[in-house]
């Protein structure tokens, strides 16, 4: 995936090498530049480093919700907006791998503009992601509801 303006964005992680396994070889995401204290990942085309704080390790990462389409969405979050066939594979991917879901994929907004499909769970130090796809992506990205 290209993008034309990627994003940068920085989180605490617990430990480098779980953050490797997880966002490296788990998701897929090519590994840059490093050190014992940080690692960048091509995010599907964003750049997404990964900083340790060993003080998570005692006390992970805690989300607040926020009610959207009757689920209780974890706030903060991250993730990326997938074409729908890449965020069906991503979700059969996950499923396949036992990964727990804090919302399981499922198709928000059914038949509403703004339809789209999505998917939340958190990575091992408790940083919670939201995958996407939206049925008529190019027309709801980044549009009024």
């Amino acid at each position: 995936m290209s993008v034309s303006d990627p994003f940068h964005l920085a989180i605490q992680v617990r430990d480098i090498d779980e953050a490797r396994s997880f966002y490296g070889d788990f998701l897929g995401c090519p590994e840059g530049r490093s050190s014992e204290s940080w690692v960048d990942f091509n995010l599907f085309g964003h750049q997404f480093v990964c900083h340790l704080n060993p003080a998570l390790k005692d006390a992970p990462v805690t989300s607040h919700t926020n009610p959207v389409d009757g689920h209780g969405v974890p706030v903060p979050h991250f993730g990326v907006v997938l074409e729908m066939e890449a965020w069906e594979a991503l979700a059969g991917k996950l499923k396949a791998h036992g990964v727990r879901f804090e919302i399981e994929p499922y198709i928000r907004f059914k038949g509403e503009a703004g339809e789209q499909a999505t998917m939340f769970f958190y990575d091992p130090s408790g940083n919670a992601l939201e995958f996407k796809a939206f049925k008529d992506r190019e027309s709801q990205l980044f549009k009024k509801q």
